[in-house]
């Protein structure tokens, strides 16, 4: 008999990361959900490197505000 799984809950980096990019901004409150994320991993996946790596080009290009 197999038991019904539980569905794997969404990264919290995914989380934070599609908040900044449906708003076009990042709040301190959202930096800071995004920094807790990356700290608490101890190994970065390279997936998740495109991802930061996305968010931080997207703010070099202006194309996210920055805000309070």
């Amino acid at each position: 008999m197999m038991e019904a799984q539980a569905p794997l809950s969404p990264d919290p980096l995914d989380q934070v990361i599609e908040r900044i990019f449906s708003s076009h901004r990042i709040t301190r409150a959202d930096q800071r959900r995004f920094m807790s994320a990356l700290l608490s991993q101890t190994c970065i996946s390279l997936e998740d490197q495109m991802k930061i790596n996305r968010v931080f080009d997207a703010l070099q290009r202006g194309l996210l505000r920055v805000v309070d």
